[in-house]
């Protein structure tokens, strides 16, 4: 049989000597791999343990009241409403309120003498319109006052709603006219309004008023 003659013709090998640049880069080569080897081990060991109980943890699901386990939202508070639309004890409970800051707040500060030219009324609970116009401005007083209102809220309500309350509740011809206008001498009268209208409808007329106001 023949026999392949020695590739190397019994001569010693030689060892391959590698650049040092190229053997840096080999060795950068082999780091990459290990640490991807390392990042596939770490998923593989994740996706073995228990899934999470949410499964699409980005959209959670909403709060929806009776629900186990899901807690119950907040309750708002009440929409204030105008003091006028309210009756009963909820009118006698928000006009006590009403009193306690108008007394204790808003005339202690911003209560100028009383005069002819600004009158005031002991009893000023018993005229409608001033209540309305103190209640409105006591709610306007409550948001700016908040912080969202920023720092120029509390300027904001003096100059767009105190000085302009202020004199037409206490206008020499306003609501608070007919009361005390002398410190010294306390008086409480309601004006007169205007009343209904004297216009009155007839159902039974057959006659109705044309569009130039004539009978027709």
């Amino acid at each position: 049989m023949h026999e392949s003659p020695d590739a190397t013709g019994g001569e010693e090998l030689e060892p391959v000597r590698i650049p040092e640049a190229e053997l840096e880069s080999i060795q950068a080569s082999v780091r990459h791999l290990l640490d991807r080897s390392a990042e596939q081990a770490r998923q593989l060991d994740s996706l073995a343990t228990a899934p999470d109980p949410m499964p699409f943890p980005g959209f959670a699901m909403p709060s929806l009241p009776g629900m186990p386990g899901m807690p119950a939202p907040p309750a708002l508070p009440p929409e204030p409403r105008p003091i006028l639309e309210l009756e009963g004890e909820e009118y006698e409970n928000e006009l006590d309120t009403l009193t306690d800051w108008v007394e204790d707040f808003l005339m202690r500060v911003y209560g100028a003498e009383i005069t002819t030219a600004s009158p005031w009324c002991g009893q000023w609970q018993e005229h409608l319109d001033v209540v309305a116009w103190l209640h409105a401005l006591w709610l306007a007083y409550l948001q700016h006052k908040e912080p969202d209102a920023g720092l120029a809220g509390i300027f904001v309500w003096h100059r767009d709603c105190l000085t302009h309350a202020m004199a037409a509740v206490r206008a020499p011809g306003g609501p608070l006219s007919a009361c005390q206008t002398d410190p010294d001498r306390p008086a409480h009268r309601l004006l007169r309004g205007p009343g209904r209208s004297d216009r009155t409808v007839d159902p039974d007329a057959e006659d109705t008023p044309g569009m130039n106001g004539t009978v027709t």
